[in-house]
């Protein structure tokens, strides 16, 4: 469209009072010009007479027949759609989204107006999503070509909509890969969103990603996405069925790896040990091709450190399963240099002894959960004088712990998107001096950011077990949690802390919400209870566990943690039918919000810990409450997390070395009241003098690593 060149000075000024009066003379002159009635109509328009506006078109269309009004009609629209796109140039999305209601009005089947009228809505804030439906935008769609549309057009609409998590979404999709147009280039919009969207909105994450695979099955990054929804929604049955789907899809060996990975964890977490050896060889095998051919696993671009985890839950040997870690560490963090532009080991800093250290935490667990709860009291004590500190949160949901306990306490804090060259970048720009990750191998992106190196000391706390990435500097330990020989298999230098590596002030404690006879246990039983996730549930140790109740008459064992119920059941209860226990002796429950489940806890006589991963934050728990609590010593670090929090309580009896002991032991607790009171005595003391209950002294023995490490560093 084009308005005549004469009243280009009073667009220009916004007059459009004079432009109206323009076109009414022009009328008078020309009456039988249609595209001035057009003119002035959108004159009329832009001076906020939309009544007027309407009328004059009105009036021209009451004057022709059918053919007229059909070539009347692509002549208005085509002046009107000109002017919308002008208007929007100018930044006036407004008055753009109004010319482009009054075409829908006028051409509701034009599709493209459509869709960019629904586009200024959302950008408007406008947008009723209800709305959609009435504009039956999708009817139009389907019956449109999109082959005429602009791609960008289709594109950019797909990701407002996956934004602000429209429910039309799906229906769009469908409408868009029923028209045969280019499927990859959507796919990949939704590959790029849909990380974020799972995050606030699962069921819709789930229904887009299904409507992508159905017409393109074997998207390896979408079915690795499917199967985290999943997984996080607890239907480990559907993840099951994606795992099988990867495993199907993934051909090459990187991928391979990480599908056989995936295939195995879910079983594991679930709790069905019961038919995984042909899981475990697989993943066994990926791992050892893996490292003999040099290949980082990974899906896609995607490389994985967590495919490492289920080593650790499998059996107790930390030489090989270190070597292993070891091994994928160094190509992962080959894989992450070759395929970054960014290395920040050269960067100078000045090495000052005695300056303001500035400490990062990098972690996308600070809210409430066990990596949270425990890393909350540091920030709480930390010496703000002589430490400045900096928190790197990796996409994460927040919540009051993270807003209280992280946020309100330090210098800094940042919520960054799952991008590790740009967190890298910003860790690197605030200088900091030491970073610490509270992750290890639980979180790819975490990882990749150590291994770039973006800080000059690197430290791992916390999360899981060493990463074995070359790039970390050191692993906080204590003398109890990794035996003496340990560095001999370590790659980082272990940091050994005075006392135990975890420390907390206390725990929060709510009301129970669950008695013994809620689960049918006589007052005068002994009740035994295990409180942890599936992916623990070795089923050897709870072959233990159940011939500990096999010896103890009127005995109970409670069962607890996040699992699916179905598949924990049929593991304790194969195992049970095997040691020829009664399946009314066991009590399997879910697990319930934080405060109110250490409550619980008290329905316990004696706490099973499980085995080759016993159990951290929950042993806290179990030790805060006064339970007493049996727990067998291994050789890596995921079999002494118990042992050293029992030690630091002054707690030997339940310290197991061997299955025998275990066993022992366990009847020892349930058979001897005594011997229980004289446990409680002793947590009951702990509480005021052990140094798992003391943050600030622990807070001053993590600053004082940080100093020495600082110092050795400035010495090198």
């Amino acid at each position: 469209m084009s308005w005549h060149s004469q009243v280009e000075p009073a667009i220009i000024q916004g007059d459009f009072w004079q432009v109206s009066q323009f076109y009414q003379e022009l009328i008078e002159k020309e009456p039988l010009e249609i595209s001035h009635y057009w003119y002035l109509g959108l004159a009329y328009l832009l001076e906020a007479r939309e009544e007027e506006a309407q009328a004059t078109w009105l009036f021209v269309f009451t004057q022709g027949d059918e053919q007229e009004v059909m070539l009347w009609t692509a002549d208005l629209v085509n002046i009107l759609d000109g002017e919308a796109r002008r208007q929007l140039e100018l930044g006036n999305l407004e008055t753009s989204w109004l010319i482009r209601g009054h075409i829908r009005e006028i051409s509701p089947d034009n599709i493209d107006n459509l869709l960019r009228f629904i586009l200024l809505a959302i950008n408007l804030n406008y947008f009723d999503k209800e709305q959609l439906q009435a504009w039956l935008f999708v009817d139009v769609l389907k019956t449109s070509n999109c082959q005429n549309l602009e791609l960008s057009l289709l594109e950019e609409v797909l990701e407002k909509f996956l934004d602000s998590q429209i429910p039309e979404t799906v229906p769009y999709l469908e409408a868009i890969f029923q028209s045969n147009c280019q499927r990859q280039t959507f796919i990949k919009v939704v590959e790029a969103k849909v990380p974020s969207l799972a995050m606030n909105n699962k069921p819709l994450a789930i229904d887009v990603i299904n409507t992508c695979l159905a017409v393109e099955p074997e998207q390896i990054c979408l079915l690795a996405e499917l199967y985290q929804c999943y997984f996080d929604n607890r239907d480990f049955a559907a993840a099951m069925q994606v795992a099988s789907q990867l495993k199907t899809s993934c051909r090459d060996l990187p991928s391979q790896a990480v599908a056989d990975y995936i295939a195995l964890y879910v079983k594991l977490f679930s709790g069905d040990w019961v038919d995984i050896k042909a899981d475990v060889e697989e993943y066994t095998e990926s791992l050892q091709k893996s490292i003999a051919n040099r290949e980082c696993p990974r899906l896609l671009d995607k490389p994985s450190l967590t495919i490492l985890s289920p080593l650790t839950y499998l059996e107790d040997n930390p030489i090989k399963n270190r070597y292993i870690s070891n091994c994928v560490g160094q190509l992962f963090q080959e894989y992450v240099r070759n395929n970054s532009n960014c290395n920040y080991q050269q960067k100078s800093t000045i090495k000052d002894t005695n300056k303001v250290l500035k400490i990062g935490y990098i972690a996308h667990t600070l809210y409430n959960h066990s990596i949270g709860l425990i890393s909350r009291w540091l920030m709480k004590y930390h010496d703000y004088n002589e430490f400045h500190v900096s928190l790197y949160l990796v996409s994460q949901q927040e919540d009051f712990i993270t807003e209280n306990c992280f946020r309100n306490q330090v210098n800094a804090c940042y919520n960054l998107p799952v991008d590790p060259q740009m967190i890298a970048e910003r860790i690197s720009q605030d200088n900091i001096d030491i970073l610490v990750d509270l992750d290890s191998i639980t979180n790819n992106t975490t990882c990749q950011v150590m291994a770039l190196k973006p800080a000059p000391i690197q430290v791992t706390w916390l999360g899981f077990d060493a990463s074995g990435i070359p790039a970390i500097d050191y692993y906080l330990a204590d003398n109890y949690v990794l035996p003496a020989d340990a560095q001999e298999y370590y790659r980082e230098k272990i940091w050994r802390l005075p006392n135990s590596y975890i420390c907390v002030d206390g725990v929060e404690v709510a009301y129970p919400s669950l008695r013994r006879d809620d689960l049918g246990i006589p007052e005068d039983a002994i009740n035994y209870l295990t409180v942890q996730t599936g992916v623990k549930r070795n089923p050897e140790t709870i072959r233990l566990q159940l011939q500990v109740l096999k010896a103890v008459p009127n005995s109970y064992l409670s069962i607890q943690g996040l699992s699916d119920a179905k598949s924990l059941e049929k593991l304790f209860f194969k195992v049970a039918e095997e040691e020829g226990i009664n399946y009314e002796r066991l009590k399997i429950f879910p697990l319930y919000p934080t405060g109110i489940y250490r409550a619980n806890l008290r329905i316990a006589d004696v706490v099973l810990d499980t085995y080759p991963f016993t159990g951290g934050m929950t042993t806290l728990d179990v030790l805060w409450m006064g339970i007493p609590l049996v727990t067998k010593v291994g050789q890596q670090w995921s079999s002494r997390n118990s042992y050293t929090l029992m030690v630091n309580a002054g707690i030997s009896e339940g310290i197991a070395w061997s299955d025998e002991e275990y066993i022992d032991w366990g009847i020892k607790l349930g058979k001897d009241e005594q011997l229980r009171r004289k446990v409680i005595a002793k947590l009951d003391e702990s509480r005021k003098t052990s140094p798992i209950w003391n943050a600030r002294q622990f807070t001053k023995n993590v600053e004082n690593a940080y100093r020495q490490m600082w110092q050795i560093y400035c010495e090198s």
